[in-house]
């Protein structure tokens, strides 16, 4: 049975929309190279490191999180105290900013960008677990020995510390898996906020098994169970609620190549969990910068003076100052003594010299000084006195 033919108008009204483009809906695309733009800088400063991980688990790790995009990277080493006097960083030297290798001739060419692929930059950090504030943690020496330091507060005295009074920190991590004996509260989180103090999340607490992780030798574990889940989300959503979700640094704590996550999948997930995306975005590159940053400035300035780069061509503008600044000099010098030659020579004693100096209009170019009104009835009265005594 054949179907009606549609009329006319409706023909070709749906013969138009057939043929019209429908607009597509555009990817998250915050983190998506642009060929024509840099690439943009993303961070994880949390990849642990303990003497038992293997090089090879590492330098695995390392090339995965290049793959997903990762531009900087941070190894962690967590010590706890008691924190010996000598402290010597046992991190090892990662290769960095290395551009790998071309593919081999015979094999088809690859885009000018995978060719030119660095390797991201790794960065050393030490994470010093906080119990008792008015213990001896010996802060300022471990911020000389790496490059990024930061605390685990797990008492709220200790948190509290953190975030007001520290100022060797700029992260404070946060294990929210474990329930913690207080609450988060907006007035010293903001605080420490204003202060340049971030605060880290570690996705990969509730998507593995710390435990059995690190059992493994550096495996990924089975997931965590739900009472640890629950606990990560509401810790979180607090923590948010208290930032407003500024200050908050996201990163892994992977411990193998298997529970590192791309870009887009973290800030997927933690719209899920309850940050926005905007605010997603920037604790993967601009919080993470900002840590970064500030730990450098610390280690190459001293009470807020930073060091001061010399400026080409800056010598030879000094030369010329000098020079001028001597001409001027030598220049006045023989002015004052001409003007010392003619103070001698005009033998007006020193109360000659008390005179005030006086312009050309006054006769002050060796012309006679002119007299008052007064001193002139004098004299002419003094001249007539003499005519009389003459006569």
């Amino acid at each position: 049975m054949q179907s009606a033919p549609i009329p006319g108008p409706t023909a070709d009204r749906l013969r138009k929309i057939s043929h019209r483009k429908l607009p597509c809906a555009k990817p998250h695309d915050s983190f998506i190279e642009n060929p024509h733009k840099p690439p943009k800088m993303v961070y994880d400063l949390n990849i642990p490191w303990s003497p038992t991980t293997s090089p090879a688990e590492l330098a695995r790790t390392v090339s995965f999180a290049s793959s997903l995009g990762y531009t900087v990277l941070a190894f962690n080493h967590t010590i706890t105290p008691p924190i010996p006097s000598q402290i010597t960083n046992p991190l090892p030297k990662f290769p960095s900013q290395s551009t790998t290798a071309t593919p081999p001739t015979g094999t088809p060419s690859q885009p000018s960008q995978q060719q030119n692929k660095q390797q991201p930059t790794i960065l050393h950090r030490a994470t010093v677990t906080l119990s008792d504030p008015s213990q001896n943690y010996r802060l300022p020496t471990l911020a000389l020995a790496y490059d990024i330091l930061a605390v685990r507060p797990t008492t709220e005295k200790a948190f509290q510390a953190a975030c007001l009074s520290m100022a060797e920190p700029s992260l404070i991590s946060l294990d929210l898996t474990q329930h913690f004996p207080f609450h988060f509260r907006p007035k010293p989180l903001m605080a420490a906020v204003a202060r340049g103090v971030k605060f880290e999340v570690c996705y990969s607490q509730v998507l593995t098994s710390s435990s059995s992780s690190s059992a493994s030798g550096g495996g990924v574990g089975p997931p965590p169970d739900a009472r640890a889940r629950a606990t990560f989300i509401s810790n979180f959503a607090s923590l948010v609620r208290a930032t407003k979700g500024r200050g908050i640094v996201v990163s892994s704590e992977a411990r193998g190549a298997l529970g590192l996550r791309a870009p887009n999948d973290v800030v997927n997930l933690l719209a899920v969990w309850g940050l926005g995306s905007e605010r997603g975005t920037e604790a993967l590159g601009v919080n993470p910068r900002g840590v970064v940053v500030n730990e450098g400035i610390k280690r190459s300035g001293f009470r807020g003076v930073v060091n001061v780069l010399e400026v080409g061509g800056r010598e030879n503008d000094v030369k010329k100052n000098q020079q001028q600044g001597q001409g001027q000099q030598q220049g006045k010098k023989g002015k004052k003594q001409q003007g010392g030659g003619a103070g001698g020579g005009g033998g007006g004693g020193d109360k000659g010299n008390a005179q005030k100096r006086k312009t050309p209009d006054e006769g002050g170019d060796g012309a006679q000084p002119t007299i008052s009104k007064r001193q002139a009835k004098k004299l002419r009265l003094a001249l007539k006195e003499q005519e009389k005594d003459a006569s």
